[in-house]
């Protein structure tokens, strides 16, 4: 339990909790569920999430989705936002990969979290990159040089904007990736995030054999692992965080504690996180994206630039024009610069966080004919499988003023008393609309979010924040770093890519 725990004493929705790690819960178990599962409701949440809904941006995907991205008479139901870059929507999904796996998980069924199994470690430690390490996953590492502790990857031929060597996952001959979580191969801008921690990973390792020749390999791989964990940890905490939940909520619950997550052995995945707030994201995805400005070592390279998913695509080709996961081409790379601040005024921004979702998440692909293929109603009818509260309750709970039905008067028709009883991840989107104009989260959706990070960090005894909390990041090699004495998703970039050998 948190140091503060005898604060959680006095507020209603919280009591001690003894969930086993490996196990989802809930942070408000007294709380019910916004709707009874009728099908009614069933048809209402699938209405709403539908192709041509509610929720649907309603893009023009018959564009170039050069288009998309620059005219912004096609973003009207998809504005710019003006504070965050569109990585941090796909860093957002590397960081669910780590925390969270239900790979039964199931929209029909009903489920107590307390029986579904999590198979993702809950700690921020990157074993969706290091799986169980080089004793028990050896098929992840490079062991070319007979040690064995650097990160396989495999060369593409293709150098980048900066004429920097590109790479993709190391792959089976059916091209399924050998990575710690196959989700990270999901698409091609979170399967180039794994990419690059393995080659933050491998810098550190090179350099810690450098400065330290006489260590052994498994020091050398546990310090180079410590790093990374750390560094990553350091972003989350100071950049992600602030960016999507706003500084003064984050400082108050490293100050002041926290009031609603807590337990008494070892953290869990709260359901209120992981089937609601944290799926904001989801709200952030652009129909398309530019992946990279083409590959530098051709004469007239030309950039890519491709739909997220383009249902219409053949799957079945090795180099598909959109961004879907699992290929390998000599172009299916990503420059960051189109997705964090590496300073040359590339980034492209994300969308607002609000209720509509772009085009190409209402036709998922990969499901069966029968299956819900928008990822909109994916969402909301997992809401009642797992009995979520309404956000007007939870709202509360937390000590928080709810917004009005007035704000949710496109779900009254529904006759089922969504505007006044709203599935939560619906309501923590349109908090966020409302109370922020969908720049960051809002009351409830920032509080869950930075509770259970700061959570999951101050309940592992391996991170910096239990380890060391005045622990600083120690790569001073990146001029950015040595002037604003911080470090981002940027100079990870730039460590992790450059073609200098990093210094301590």
């Amino acid at each position: 339990m948190s140091r503060h725990g005898a604060l959680y004493q006095d507020i209603v929705p919280f009591t001690s909790r003894f969930y086993d790690k490996g196990k989802f819960g809930r942070i408000f178990p007294s709380l019910p569920p916004f709707a009874m599962d009728t099908t009614k409701v069933r048809e209402a949440l699938k209405d709403i999430g539908k192709k041509g809904g509610i929720m649907d941006a309603k893009d023009d995907m018959n564009q170039n989705p050069v288009n998309l991205i620059t005219d912004p008479t096609l973003q009207i139901n998809n504005p710019n936002s003006p504070v965050m870059g569109a990585g941090m929507t796909f860093l957002g999904q590397f960081i669910d990969h780590d925390i969270t796996f239900d790979p039964t998980s199931s929209l029909e069924r009903q489920s107590d979290p307390e029986f579904i199994e999590n198979f993702r470690t809950p700690s921020l430690a990157l074993d969706n990159v290091y799986g169980s390490g080089p004793g028990a996953s050896p098929h992840l590492y490079d062991q070319s040089d007979g040690l064995g502790i650097k990160m396989l990857l495999h060369p593409l031929g293709s150098q980048g904007k900066d004429g920097i060597d590109k790479y993709d996952l190391p792959r089976n001959s059916q091209n399924t990736a050998l990575i710690g979580d196959p989700r990270n191969d999901e698409n091609l801008i979170v399967s180039q995030l794994q990419v690059l921690f393995l080659q933050f990973h491998n810098k550190l390792v090179d350099a810690i054999r450098t400065k330290y020749p006489t260590k052994s390999p498994s020091i050398v791989f546990n310090e180079a692992q410590e790093l990374v964990r750390w560094h990553y940890q350091w972003i989350l905490l100071h950049e992600f965080l602030p960016l999507l939940c706003g500084e003064d909520v984050v400082r108050d619950v490293l100050t002041n504690g926290r009031k609603f997550y807590g337990w008494h052995n070892q953290p869990y995945i709260p359901v209120e996180f992981s089937v609601a707030a944290y799926r904001f994201g989801h709200s952030q995805i652009r129909p398309s994206y530019r992946a990279n400005f083409g590959t530098a070592n051709k004469p007239n390279p030309t950039a890519f630039f491709a739909d997220i998913f383009d249902f219409a695509a053949d799957h079945n080709s090795p180099d598909p024009n959109d961004l879907r996961g699992g290929k390998r081409a000599e172009r299916r790379f990503i420059d960051w610069h189109t997705f964090f601040n590496l300073g040359d005024g590339s980034m492209r921004p994300n969308k607002l966080i609000d209720t509509k979702l772009s085009s190409p998440l209402f036709q998922l692909p990969g499901f069966a004919s029968g299956d819900v293929i928008s990822l909109a109603s994916r969402n909301l009818l997992r809401s009642l499988t797992f009995s979520m509260p309404s956000g007007q309750r939870v709202a509360h709970a937390m000590r928080f003023t709810p917004i009005g039905a007035e704000v949710f008067s496109d779900l009254k028709h529904y006759k089922v008393n969504f505007e006044n009883s709203t599935p939560l991840w619906f309501y923590i989107l349109k908090e966020a609309e409302v109370q922020q104009m969908g720049l960051k989260l809002g009351d409830v959706g920032a509080r869950i979010v930075t509770e259970v990070f700061v959570g999951l960090l101050e309940g592992d005894n391996t991170s910096f924040l239990s380890q060391n909390p005045f622990w600083k990041p120690s790569l001073p090699c990146c001029e950015a770093y040595r002037t604003n004495k911080h470090f981002t998703m940027a100079d990870l970039c730039r460590i992790a890519e450059g073609k200098t050998l990093v210094e301590f």
